[in-house]
């Protein structure tokens, strides 16, 4: 009697199929047709699975997929908007942490028309259509201050003689990937000399958002410590950058030192709050700071 044993097992990210027949070869409960299958693989499997499930049975996900939107993610920061009125028409919005873009696209659809949004990520994504975007790690001083040049270069840049809704309309955007393409433009900059100063001693953005969060490690105050490191990276370059009555949004897990951070916060802006939308899954240790016009004289 044949016997044939078909089994089916992940292998390195892959599914292998193995059809093993013995031929007069008596069935014992010891035999076995394929080398055995190592623990790792099999929580590998199990984990992948619960990942998919997970993802099939989110109403977020399915729903971000529907809108075409990028991630689950936008809806928390559709939530916050909701909740707080972040966004107005024709702000400049910074996106510290973008990839994959959907924080991006609802700041661009909420700041229509004459909106400017610039996403920075060390991640390499397709930006959003409209979306300016800087790849690098915005950790490096070198790249923040990329960034600062090339606001005012695009403030200086603007002409009253072309509306910005007819760039619009046509559909032109500025995609910055590579920093040789902004060091041409300082230099063109530079070389005109018609530089005009700037109001607010030169702070003009209106929104800062950070979505950024390290790779998790597993273990709750290391990682808790990260998102400190980044939380203060991104409110140093709000610090820099944002507008008297500008706003701040960034992401934090909750831990010891994120009461250091809400003071530092509410010397810097008149309204702090603590949020955990609805759109974040309950078992993520997520939060987000929600600071609300800056100041005009505080600083970091």
């Amino acid at each position: 009697m044949r016997v044939l044993a078909r089994i089916a097992a992940p292998y390195n990210g892959r599914l292998v199929r193995a059809t093993a027949a013995a031929a007069a070869v008596p069935f014992s409960r010891s035999w076995s047709p394929v080398a055995p299958i190592a623990p790792e693989t099999i929580r590998w499997a199990s984990s992948n699975s619960r990942w998919k499930q997970r993802q099939g049975s989110d109403y977020y996900a399915r729903e971000a997929k529907v809108r075409g939107l990028k991630s689950r993610a936008a809806f928390k920061l559709i939530e916050m908007d909701s909740k707080y009125k972040l966004f107005k028409r024709g702000q400049t919005v910074i996106d510290l942490g973008y990839a994959p873009g959907s924080w991006s696209q609802v700041a661009l659809e909420r700041t229509k028309p004459n909106g400017r949004v610039v996403g920075i990520d060390i991640i390499p994504a397709q930006p959003p259509r409209g979306v300016s975007t800087i790849q690098g790690n915005f950790l490096s001083p070198s790249v923040q201050q990329l960034v600062k040049d090339y606001l005012i270069e695009f403030a200086q840049r603007k002409s009253p003689s072309v509306p910005e809704a007819e760039l619009s309309e046509e559909g032109k955007s500025i995609i910055t990937e590579r920093p040789s393409y902004i060091d041409t433009e300082r230099a063109e900059s530079v070389e005109s000399g018609h530089e005009e100063p700037l109001g607010d001693d030169g702070r003009l953005v209106d929104v800062v958002l950070s979505d950024m969060m390290m790779n998790t490690s597993g273990m709750s105050f290391r990682d808790h410590a990260g998102s400190m490191d980044l939380c203060l990276a991104a409110l140093q370059f709000a610090s820099d950058t944002l507008k008297t009555g500008g706003h701040f949004v960034c992401k934090f897990y909750q831990g010891a030192e994120d009461k250091d951070l809400e003071l530092k916060l509410k010397k810097m802006f008149e309204k702090v709050h603590r949020e955990k939308p609805d759109s974040s899954r309950s078992e993520s240790r997520e939060s987000y700071f929600v600071a609300l016009r800056r100041k005009g004289d505080a600083t970091l």
